[in-house]
């Protein structure tokens, strides 16, 4: 598979080394930092997939540059969905195929489900508070994380005494806390905390490596192509 690369930071780079080692070729980079190409200069007679994991500023133009270039494209930048709609709309309007994900990691998208499955049993039980908490790396820009807010918002779907998030301690009962921390190399730590008078339950988990994200952002580009849609990892994965 002929696959383009947007971006070439950390996640860039794993993804190349690891996209290599299964079998497929860069057939190009378009990164600011690594010299003049666009993404006009490619077509699907050159590339049967685009990687996009760049910065929030620059996404939305970047995945609206690909469907317009008939390119399947594949994006894990974050910060950006509140033009999210926008590119599902273009998306269809084209017939091309966009899959999204805020997190490719496929622990992580079990967390995602399993959260969705306890925050409505803890709900159904009460006597419990419900609070977020992420840890990353120093050069993480948006905060709270895409998979920090994928958490959150599930929670508010699933346990409806919290109404909204605020990226601080809680100030009222409706409120769910998500708690952002930066420091050193860390990956990617998220929690979600449910605690009560008698007893307090942990959902985690916790990154070591960029393999597994890049792992998974391979497997949604392996399986996109001649998918006209927009599509997630809960349909990559069945969940």
């Amino acid at each position: 598979m002929n696959i383009l690369l947007i971006g070439y930071g950390k996640m860039g780079q794993a993804i190349a080394a690891l996209a290599t080692k299964r079998g497929h070729q860069i057939t190009g980079i378009v990164d600011r930092n690594a010299g003049a190409l666009t993404i006009a200069d490619f077509s699907p007679a050159t590339v049967d997939v685009a990687i996009e994991f760049t910065h929030p500023d620059s996404a939305f133009a970047n995945v609206t540059a690909c469907l317009r270039q008939g390119l399947p494209v594949v994006c894990g930048s974050t910060g950006w969905l509140h033009h999210f709609d926008e590119a599902q709309a273009l998306a269809r309007e084209l017939r091309g195929s966009l899959f999204y994900a805020s997190n490719y990691s496929v622990g992580v998208n079990l967390f995602f489900h399993f959260n969705e499955y306890l925050a409505a049993k803890m709900h159904q039980f009460g006597g419990y508070d419900v609070a977020v908490r992420e840890i990353h790396h120093l050069q993480k820009i948006d905060q709270p994380s895409g998979t920090a807010l994928t958490t959150a918002e599930a929670i508010i779907r699933h346990f409806p005494s919290k109404t909204t998030w605020r990226n601080a301690p809680a100030e009222t009962p409706a409120e769910l806390a998500v708690l952002s921390e930066r420091t050193g190399a860390v990956v990617g730590t998220h929690v979600v905390t449910y605690s009560s008078a008698v007893d307090t339950l942990e959902l985690k988990h916790e990154a070591h490596s960029r393999e597994g994200f890049a792992l998974g952002a391979l497997l949604a580009a392996e399986w996109l192509p001649g998918r006209p849609g927009v599509f997630g990892m809960k349909e990559l994965l069945d969940l």
